[in-house]
């Protein structure tokens, strides 16, 4: 049996935060639009990211041709469990969603916009694919409705993203939150726990560095491994060692005591698409996580800025 602290380790919690700026309970709709990256095309690199799977993280997203109907059907598929007054985020997920003509996104984002539903968009991508004309349509859209972006550090040590083929430097990832903290975007950092070699002090250094670039919020996950990705050959021949349920939340302790009270916590840890992990098995009862989690942190509202 493993015993709770007596004092819960509190952090700034996203459902808290969204439900008072918005005026209601947040789900995120997510939805997937025609982009690759450029590690997986050959302009950077090939394969992608060992650990990111062939739907480029996208299996969650919902069905559809267009992003209009994905939300629909994300809607459709909560409409029993929710409240009628629940709002959404349109969570643009899978690959590397810059990657684009800035026109192309531009016209999704306003596609989604135009969704009743729809109270905020977040876009998930690389600091490498952040040019400034692509900066300055996000701030015009930030305009209509809230803006968020999503980047995938995961690390800040350079040679475990050479390891996991990240293909591009920390120092572009630092450049990329001042150009949108100065467009007035809000920012999400994206960080993993458990990546090979990774100590558990290099781990909380790249926390501490995110805190000090001013990232608004933050997302922690462990390391999984899916089938069919590179991860997997690596993990099979015994290379690559999973952290215990224990030991991932021990760590995520430590990271939320170097948080500031007002960067948000989007995610304590992530869940792998059933049909394709193989590991940490520990993830797979989605209730008992959720149960340890109430159990050993405790949950704080924060001022919306």
């Amino acid at each position: 049996m493993i015993l709770q602290p007596m004092t819960k380790t509190e952090y700034s919690d996203a459902n808290l935060y969204f439900r008072e700026r918005f005026g209601s309970k947040v789900y995120k709709a997510a939805i997937s639009i025609d982009v690759t990256c450029p590690n997986r095309d050959g302009t950077k690199g090939l394969g992608g990211c060992v650990f990111c799977s062939l739907g480029g993280s996208g299996e969650f997203s919902a069905k559809g041709e267009d992003v209009f109907e994905q939300i629909d059907n994300a809607i459709e598929k909560l409409s029993a469990k929710v409240p009628p007054e629940t709002r959404y985020i349109a969570y643009f997920q899978s690959f590397t969603n810059t990657y684009c003509d800035v026109s192309y996104l531009e016209e999704k984002i306003l596609k989604a916009f135009s969704h009743e539903k729809i109270c905020a968009v977040s876009i998930a991508t690389r600091p490498d694919c952040l040019p400034d004309d692509m900066i300055a349509m996000l701030a015009r859209m930030n305009g209509i409705k809230p803006v968020m972006v999503e980047l995938g550090l995961q690390t800040i040590h350079e040679n475990t993203a050479e390891w996991f083929n990240r293909c591009y430097r920390t120092d572009e990832y630092d450049e990329a939150v001042r150009k949108l903290k100065a467009a007035k975007i809000e920012v999400i950092t994206h960080l993993i726990f458990g990546l090979k070699d990774e100590t558990r002090e290099m781990m909380l250094q790249s926390v501490k560095h995110v805190v000090d670039m001013g990232s608004d919020g933050i997302k922690f996950t462990c390391l999984y491994i899916l089938s069919g990705t590179k991860l997997e050959d690596e993990w099979r021949r015994g290379q690559i060692k999973i952290l215990s349920r224990d030991e991932y939340f021990d760590i995520v302790d430590d990271a939320l005591k170097l948080l500031p009270a007002e960067m948000i916590v989007h995610r304590l840890t992530g869940d792998g698409p059933k049909s394709i992990l193989l590991e940490p098995s520990w993830t797979k009862d989605k209730r008992s996580v959720v149960n340890y989690i109430n159990g050993r942190f405790r949950k704080r509202s924060v001022i919306v800025r």
